[in-house]
């Protein structure tokens, strides 16, 4: 069991930055491909990046390519999310995910859908204004 509880979120005006945190506990968290999903008011959940298990690979979804950056430190057991140029269309409650698998190979790319994820923190919201 890996409890994930996420920080960092808040309001801020379009063009900023703001950098989301994923602290991690209870289970095996060095092993697993960690990832970034968002959801928007009245929309569905969407993938926004993922990290595998030892940080040598990352994957965006197109709407965040050049703008986030997601990286971790396993002997801290956190994952962070380095949000710039922040638009209104980013606002979301972020939540982190944790792999259902350990040690996935990213061989074949990293995982983009929820059912590829077990553990969810129950997120933070990030408020971009125009």
């Amino acid at each position: 069991q890996v409890q994930l509880v996420e920080s960092g979120g808040g309001l801020v005006q379009a063009g900023g930055s703001l950098r989301l945190s994923c602290a991690a506990s209870g289970g095996p968290f060095s092993s697993r491909t960690m990832g970034w999903f968002r959801q928007a008011p009245g929309k569905e959940r969407e993938f926004v990046a993922a990290i595998d298990w030892n940080g040598g690979q990352t994957y965006y979804a197109d709407s965040v390519k050049g703008r986030f950056t997601v990286s971790r430190d396993n002997a801290k057991k956190t994952v962070a999310l380095q949000m710039n140029s922040l638009k209104p269309e980013d606002t979301a409650v972020y939540h982190c995910a944790a792999d259902k698998l350990l040690y996935r190979s990213s061989r074949y790319g990293l995982p983009d859908t929820e059912d590829a994820y077990r553990y969810w923190g129950q997120g933070t919201l990030v408020t971009v204004a125009s």
